[in-house]
């Protein structure tokens, strides 16, 4: 997998790199891995130049922006765990070493045949490099005969050299399945075939010659207007809610990976370099450390995270348009790291004043630090800094839906009723995206929904990917769940998230006047041992002891406290950790 990793500039030894797969790579110091006729040598997969004999310090090629844009730093170092966690990752290590060793004693043993056809060079003429990428190198190539003869196409290449261990092999065939499934999407770099020979896989693809969007950024002195970033956002979030629906995560979302398919003034963005991505179910968290450091996620660093993290990057970038500079920075990457754990983005410093309130309050909720709170790529397409300037926005069914409603269907009768009140707080703002995910579900002409329109819903966009991801699975589990039919009414209820909602500014509000209505309509009396019993728990002392909190002595009845907390939803895990 990718190492965390902050880039350094530009610089005379190095020209330009390819749409999408430029990264900061130094210069191996094995003579027999230049690439003939290209004008890069060929580079290691690791960013740590330090490391390798006769390695140029300055090699280097052009990346992210600098929070200053025309001001150059060095490289930044990478953190010592985090370099440790590659090298043990792709068997670049000897047991008890910290170096990486130049010999290939990590491959004894490894079957890297891969089953794609074997007649990449009868099929294509390769030309120029144009990029590099975690693994590999891209170039462009011309079709010699069949499907795409006289057609012009990219083709990344992956050396099997590199692939020191069985689980590098493994994401480079991930990589190329992952591409196959999803090919589809109108912002998804379309996938050709995959061929290999003895020394290296080639994945031949779409070639878009309109450049990164990371150069579009510079060209514009890294600033976009609102109008020109909601363009490019609604592209983004288009295609990476499409994956996170087929349960695949892309773990390295940047500028640099997003590609226009020409120099057309209108030209669709697409998505490039699946390389470090991988398969999660809406109920799983993965913990393995990927991306680039200045648009990884909190919880990447802290090794448990699904889907949200995609998210959290994609608000890096859009910070990144709106004023040019980046929210988190540091010179080394242990402070980059530690701004993304620790510090807040600046909104007072020019021009985030001068912006829409709804430009801000999205890149807000995208970078809160709580994934729970963050919202999703469907969520982020109905937020009115978009919603209410385009009209033609297709917003995919939200798989934090099926989530949402399993947990309701499973609560007590207490919690739902308190969810209800909670529901009945929602501005319109917040209902036309629950309204939108209803009318997606396929309701009757009673207007309600069963659970089997949920796995309706889904099969409606899946592809192989969701097979692959266990999504299907999960699905079918959620929709097998016996329960009765929804209204919209009680879909608010089940659908909404309560962490989403306490990121919110106006949280106390909506929970002040919830506790109202349900003081209202659905609070009584109510005995420790009953609440206990709705709660799922044990009547066990220190579980009573913990529940007198949530009942008022006055009148026996659910205090704010109480009903706050009940609306989180209570296990007996929870008392367990308390």
């Amino acid at each position: 997998m990718g190492l965390c990793h902050g880039k350094p500039i530009e610089t005379s030894q190095s020209e330009g790199g390819h749409r999408g797969q430029k990264e900061v790579l130094p210069v191996a110091a094995s003579p027999n891995t230049a690439t003939k006729g290209s004008k890069f040598p060929f580079y290691s997969p690791s960013p740590l130049p330090s490391l390798f004999k006769n390695s140029p310090a300055n090699s280097s090629v052009s990346s992210t922006p600098l929070r200053i844009f025309k001001r150059p730093f060095p490289p930044p170092s990478p953190a010592k765990h985090i370099r440790a966690l590659l090298a043990r990752r792709h068997g670049s290590v000897k047991p008890n070493e910290a170096s990486i060793p130049e010999g290939s004693e990590c491959e004894i043993g490894l079957d890297k045949s891969f089953g794609f056809s074997k007649h990449f060079h009868s099929h294509y003429e390769l030309g120029n490099e144009v990029g590099r990428g975690h693994f590999g190198y891209t170039c462009s190539a011309k079709g010699k005969k069949g499907t795409f003869k006289g057609h012009d196409v990219a083709v990344k290449v992956i050396p099997k050299s590199k692939m020191t261990t069985a689980i590098a092999i493994e994401d480079v065939r991930r990589e190329v399945k992952i591409l196959r499934a999803l090919t589809g999407h109108k912002n998804l770099v379309q996938f050709y075939e995959a061929y290999e020979d003895e020394d290296n896989v080639y994945i031949v693809m779409e070639l878009c010659k309109g450049g990164e969007l990371l150069d579009k950024i510079l060209s514009r002195g890294g600033k976009y207007s609102e109008e020109d970033a909601r363009v490019v956002m609604i592209q983004i979030l288009s295609v990476v809610a499409y994956c996170h629906l087929q349960g695949v995560v892309h773990r390295d979302l940047k500028p640099e990976n997003f590609l226009y398919v020409s120099n057309d003034e209108n030209s669709a963005l697409k998505v490039i370099d699946f390389g470090l991505s991988d398969y999660v179910k809406p109920d799983e968290r993965l913990n393995d450390i990927v991306g680039s450091a200045y648009y990884v996620a909190p919880e990447v660093l802290h090794r448990s995270y699904g889907t949200e993290a995609d998210m959290w990057s994609i608000g890096v970038i859009a910070y990144i348009l709106l004023c040019g500079s980046r929210p988190f920075w540091a010179r080394t990457e242990s402070g980059i790291f530690r701004a993304v754990l620790k510090a807040d983005p600046s909104f007072d410093e020019a021009p985030w004043p001068s912006l829409s309130s709804d430009a801000i309050d999205f890149v807000k909720r995208l970078l809160n630090k709580d994934y729970r709170k963050r919202l999703t790529a469907a969520q982020a397409l109905s937020h009115p800094w978009l919603a209410n300037h385009c009209d033609d926005i297709k917003i995919p069914f939200d798989m934090i839906i099926h989530k949402l409603v399993k947990a309701y269907i499973c609560s007590s009768s207490l919690r739902k009723s308190a969810l209800g009140a909670l529901a009945k707080t929602l501005t319109l703002v917040q209902l036309a995206y629950l309204r939108e995910q209803f009318n997606t579900l396929g309701p009757n002409k009673s207007g309600l929904i069963s659970m089997q329109n949920f796995k309706t819903a889904v099969l409606r966009s899946a592809t192989d990917a969701s097979k692959d991801s266990r999504v299907l699975d999960y699905v079918n589990m959620v929709s097998s769940i016996q329960y009765r039919k929804l209204d919209f009414e009680e879909f608010c209820a089940a659908a909404i998230s309560v962490h989403q909602l306490e990121g919110m500014e106006t949280w106390e509000q909506h929970a002040r006047r919830a506790y109202e209505l349900f003081e209202k309509d659905g609070n009584r009396p109510i005995m420790i041992e009953e609440l206990a019993s709705e709660l799922g728990l044990s009547p066990s002392v220190p579980i009573h002891v913990v529940l007198q909190d949530w009942i008022r002595h006055s009148d026996g009845k659910l205090s704010f406290l109480g009903f706050v907390r009940l609306l989180h939803g209570v296990s007996s895990r929870t008392f367990q950790k308390a």
